[in-house]
C-alpha cells in the first residue's frame, strides 16, 4: 500500500507542486485547503483526494487520513499582505501551523512533518551567503510570523518528539504564478510601464519551484525531533536589475526599465543562500535561471493571449 502524505494549501502555488512531486515519490496525496477546482484538475497534481477547507485541527481530523508525512504550505505568502493585515498573516501562519502540529501529536504522532518557512526570517543580514544559523532579525511581521511557526515546530519536537524539518525558501518562481517581481515584472513591462521600485541593485536567490518542490519531498526523509532547517535557494544571487532587463527584452515592445530609489519597507536589500546544508541531503537545483525566466515569460505571454 502506497504511503499517504497529506498537504495543506495544496492549490497554492508551491503546495501543488510539492503534491505532484509527493505523488511522482510514490505517496498517496491527500489535499486540502483554499482554492476552487475541479477533479480533473488537483488530479493532474497527483491529488488523490481533496478537500476545500479551513486548515484547522477538526478539518485534519475530518480530512487528512493516516498520513506518514504532512507537507504545511499552507500560510501567508506576502510581505505586503502582512504590513497591511498583521493579524490576518498571523493566523494564517502561526495558528494553522499550530493546529498542524496538536494534529500529529493528538492523532499522529508517528508522522512526519516538513515545513515550507522564509527567507524573511532572516531579516537584514550582515554576512553573504546567508547559513541557517545566521542570527534571525526579521524586517516585516511576515517574517516574524514565519520565525513564529519555526519555534512552534522545533517545540514539539522537543516536549512532544514529532519529527520535523524546515525549508527556508528564498525567492520561488516558475510558470503559474501570478504574484511578485516576475508576474508584476511582465504586467507593467506588456503595458509600456517602465517603473519599478528600489534601486534594481538589490540581489535576490531565485529558485525554480520544482527544485523547491523536489527538496521538500527530499527533506521529508530527514524529519526528527531535532528539526534540521535548510536554504532552499541556489546559492546564487541576481540583482534585480538583471531579472527585469530580460524580461524587458523578451517582451515585444516593452520600454528600459527604470527604479525609483525608493526600497520598500520590510524588504532587504541583498539575499544570498548557503545551501550546503541542501546539497548535503543529495538535492541539487537542476533548473537554469535564465531558461527559467524564459519560460516564464513564454508562459506568461501563451496566458495573456
Amino acid at each position: 500500500m502506497p504511503r499517504s502524505a497529506l498537504v495543506t494549501g495544496a492549490f497554492g502555488f508551491v503546495g501543488r507542486h510539492v503534491a505532484r512531486a509527493a505523488a511522482d515519490a510514490g505517496y498517496l496525496v491527500t489535499g486540502i485547503g483554499h482554492g476552487s477546482w475541479g477533479r480533473a484538475e488537483w488530479r493532474e497534481w497527483g491529488i488523490a483526494d481533496w478537500h476545500a477547507a479551513d486548515v484547522t485541527l477538526d478539518a485534519l481530523v475530518s480530512h487528512g487520513g493516516e498520513p506518514a508525512v504532512i507537507f504545511h504550505c499552507a500560510g501567508s505568502g506576502s510581505v505586503a499582505f502582512s504590513m497591511a493585515h498583521p493579524a490576518q498573516d498571523f493566523d494564517r501562519t502561526v495558528g494553522t501551523t499550530r493546529d498542524v502540529l496538536e494534529y500529529v501529536r493528538l492523532h499522529h504522532p508517528a508522522a512526519r512533518l516538513v515545513l515550507p518557512s522564509s527567507a524573511g526570517v532572516y531579516g537584514d543580514v550582515s554576512a553573504l551567503p546567508i547559513a541557517v544559523g545566521s542570527a534571525g532579525n526579521p524586517a516585516s511581521p511576515y517574517g516574524l510570523h514565519k520565525r513564529m511557526a519555526e519555534d512552534l515546530v522545533r517545540s514539539y519536537g522537543r516536549h512532544f518528539g514529532v519529527a520535523g524539518a524546515i525549508v527556508r525558501l528564498f525567492s520561488i518562481y516558475g510558470p503559474g504564478l501570478r504574484k511578485q517581481l516576475l508576474w508584476d515584472a511582465c504586467l507593467k513591462l506588456s503595458r509600456g510601464e517602465a517603473g519599478f521600485g528600489g534601486t534594481g541593485d538589490e540581489t535576490r536567490d531565485w529558485l525554480h519551484v520544482e527544485d523547491a518542490a523536489a527538496l521538500m519531498v527530499t527533506l521529508a526523509g530527514h524529519a526528527a525531533p531535532s528539526v534540521p532547517v535548510v536554504n532552499g535557494a541556489s546559492g546564487t544571487g541576481t540583482p534585480i536589475r538583471a531579472i527585469v532587463g530580460q524580461i524587458a527584452a523578451a517582451l515585444p515592445g516593452a520600454p528600459a526599465p527604470a527604479f525609483s530609489g525608493h526600497v520598500r519597507p520590510g524588504d532587504p536589500l541583498h539575499y544570498v543562500a548557503d545551501i550546503a546544508d541542501a546539497r548535503a541531503l543529495g538535492w541539487t537545483p537542476r533548473h537554469d535561471l535564465t531558461a527559467g525566466i524564459a519560460g516564464y515569460v513564454d508562459w506568461f505571454r501563451a496566458d495573456a493571449s
